[in-house]
């Protein structure tokens, strides 16, 4: 099958305007997808993430156009509390994978692949019955080790019920699919060792980042430390508040930008060690409006909690300061510790307030040093991360699927 008029369709839980690093990288994988002569549809719910921040729709599906990639966006649950409860989530991840399953039910005959993105994992029930009876090729995109990351958070318990079945669920899913991307080494090496998949299935498509998008502008630079992302369980965000406490520059600025569970928790640490001077929440902001935020800043932080179930992560947020040549200050275990490695890009530290904070200070101060990471940051990117060279990897793998149809 030749690559031009072929369809694929996309199955995410979050597509723009939804604010995640997923919600990105879809988009972009699916814009260059179209230009390499794909015909791309994404099944999307509402937008919902995140939670509380969207009006919800009642709407059974709707249908847009984005960067030549059609949008079916399929009704699903849409929780509005900052952080929803256990049956909110739920019906949230489960709700939508069906809709789309149902979807593709009727409509599967225009498609030549269909590529399921995950998380959360419930996303392959919508492509696990054209797997099972060999319908459409099928390829699962893993993005992180959702469950072991949910134990590791406390929101399911460990040798319980639903950890149980999610392993039975997960593993027929990753047996069944033709390919299984991944975005590190790691996490593949976990899913061959956890699941027994096979690891000449196993496809490496990193995150990545759009250097085009991503660059650095010659605005003046504030010593302010940017976050931008997801304000949530797995980042160690209160480390890096604790460590504005200790930090000496007189108008040195941790910039949290983004929204999620746990920016209440934050705003009071903040105000309890009387920092909120130097901490600064603007919650959300357009996406539009994220590289010239970054190209202000001087530093930027990429805080993992030290979790053994994190260490295939790495966060988008990393290739998007390295691409505007900011210097990284990462934590964490595994992945993020190899990527500040072999991109000589940032510096791997601790999960310490103080030696955070000593960073920090060092950063703020040694302007020849954050020029130097800075630019080692972003050619390593152009070189390894750029979105437009990891979609060309992933359209190599649809064409050599669909040829064996």
């Amino acid at each position: 099958m030749e690559t031009e008029n072929a369809h694929v369709v996309v199955v995410s839980q979050h597509y723009p305007p939804d604010k995640s690093g997923n919600a990105s990288r879809i988009s972009d994988t699916c814009t260059h997808l179209s230009d390499k002569g794909w015909d791309v549809t994404v099944l999307a719910p509402p937008p919902a993430f995140p939670h509380g921040e969207f009006n919800r729709s009642w709407k059974r599906k709707s249908v847009s156009e984005d960067g030549g990639v059609v949008v079916q966006r399929l009704w699903a649950w849409q929780p509005t509390d900052e952080d929803p409860g256990f049956l909110s989530r739920m019906a949230y991840y489960l709700l939508f994978p069906i809709h789309a399953l149902l979807w593709l039910l009727f409509n599967h005959d225009e498609y030549d692949a269909i590529i399921t993105s995950a998380p959360p994992i419930f996303t392959g029930l919508a492509g696990l019955p054209f797997g099972v009876l060999g319908w459409k090729p099928w390829i699962v995109d893993v993005r992180d080790l959702w469950i072991d990351a949910s134990i590791g958070l406390g929101f399911i318990s460990e040798g319980g019920l639903l950890e149980r079945v999610s392993r039975v669920y997960e593993r027929f899913v990753l047996q069944t699919a033709d390919r299984v991307s991944v975005t590190t080494n790691v996490l593949g090496d976990r899913l061959t060792d956890l699941y027994a998949v096979d690891s000449e299935k196993v496809v490496h498509l990193p995150n990545g980042v759009n250097t085009d998008e991503f660059q650095p502008s010659d605005e003046p630079k504030e010593p302010v430390i940017v976050y931008t992302g997801n304000v949530g369980h797995a980042q160690d965000l209160e480390a890096c508040v604790k460590a504005m406490a200790k930090v000496d520059h007189p108008d040195a600025v941790l910039q949290i930008v983004g929204d999620g569970d746990l920016r209440g928790s934050l705003e009071e640490l903040a105000v309890e060690i009387d920092v909120e001077d130097k901490v600064e929440f603007t919650g959300l902001v357009s996406r539009e409006e994220i590289p010239e935020i970054l190209s202000k800043s001087m530093i930027g932080v990429a805080p993992l909690k030290q979790d053994d179930t994190l260490e295939y992560a790495i966060p988008t947020k990393a290739y998007e300061y390295m691409s505007c040549e900011l210097p990284v200050i990462a934590t964490g275990v595994g992945e993020i510790e190899e990527l500040m490695a072999e991109s000589s890009g940032g510096l791997y530290v601790g999960n310490d307030a103080s030696e955070i904070a000593d960073t920090i200070e060092m950063l703020l101060t040694d302007t020849s040093q954050r020029e130097i990471l800075g630019q080692q940051g972003r050619e390593h990117m152009i070189d390894h991360y750029d979105r437009e060279v990891v979609a060309g990897r992933l359209s190599n793998t649809l064409r050599e699927i669909t040829l064996n149809e």
